[in-house]
């Protein structure tokens, strides 16, 4: 869950999540749809789905038990360097580091020194006896990550309460670095037909062909071409969406049908009791003003 997301906004959803499924074996019982309607709201499903997938694999392959090793634990679906490394060090006490975006700051601070000029992997195997000169790996796995969130801040770093700041090449110089993560911002248009009864229920459907939203219960979503002409679909509002670096700009039609096709199903726009993701539920929003 803190994958890309803050742990102020994690905390609560966590909480439920562990009050739901108490153990690995609890949670590879259950489905997709029980684990994605726990995960609603936070985002980049993929991650709630490599989750079950994963207590599935634990359960049928390791017995319930985490790999200790970096290949095999990398071996699981959803798992890669990060996270491998994260665990290694959290459950196992191994001397390794999780190199996230808040180490990299921290290192890249120290030497005053840009990130991309600098070769994490290398510079750790280099410095092994000075990174892991303790046997209180599992801690410093998680203090070295801690400290770039809450000390060495992307803005406004704490430098004058620093306990490294004795060192920090950063600290120290006039000519300090700058580490800017530009994100690319991509615009799309799209436009959007949703099918609507009297019994405030909207049709939705998995076909549709958006990467970014595959498999995920949505009216139809089609690429804009600028204009739309047929008379059977009513506009009913243009708003803006973003879902991580893209920023959407959504004509939405609608029109009244007791009909829908054969792969549509139709969903409540007031109860809230199948997954959905958020996209959809601000389609929601905006057609339950038809009411």
């Amino acid at each position: 869950m803190l994958q890309q997301t803050q742990v102020k906004t994690v905390i609560p959803y966590f909480n439920n999540f562990v009050k739901k499924f108490r153990t690995l074996k609890s949670l590879s019982k259950s489905n997709e749809e029980e684990v994605l309607k726990m995960w609603e709201g936070l985002g980049y499903y993929r991650r709630a789905r490599n989750l079950l997938a994963c207590s599935k694999e634990l359960v049928k392959k390791y017995n319930l038990k985490l790999p200790d090793t970096l290949d095999k634990i990398k071996s699981l679906p959803g798992v890669g360097d990060y996270t491998g490394n994260a665990l290694l060090g959290l459950v196992y006490n191994k001397p390794t580091i999780a190199v996230d975006g808040n180490v990299k700051r921290v290192f890249s601070r120290i030497f005053n020194k840009e990130e991309k000029k600098i070769n994490f992997e290398e510079f750790i195997k280099r410095n092994k006896k000075k990174l892991f000169c303790t046997n209180r790996n599992a801690d410093f796995v998680e203090a070295i990550m801690e400290f770039g969130a809450l000390i060495c801040k992307p803005k406004d770093p704490n430098c004058y309460v620093c306990c490294l700041n004795k060192t920090c090449k950063y600290f120290k110089s006039s000519s300090k670095i700058k580490n800017i993560r530009n994100k690319m911002i991509k615009n799309r248009n799209y436009d959007i037909f949703c099918y609507v009864n009297k019994k405030k229920q909207i049709a939705l459907t998995k076909n549709n062909k958006i990467s970014f939203l595959k498999n995920f219960n949505l009216p139809v979503i089609r690429v804009s071409n600028g204009f739309h002409n047929d008379q059977n679909w009513k506009f009913l509002k243009n708003y803006q969406n973003s879902i991580s670096n893209l920023k959407l700009n959504i004509n939405l039609y609608y029109k009244f049908s007791d009909k829908i096709p054969a792969n549509y199903r139709w969903f409540s726009l007031i109860s809230n009791k199948e997954f959905v993701p958020s996209f959809t539920k601000k389609i929601f929003r905006q057609v339950s003003t038809l009411f």
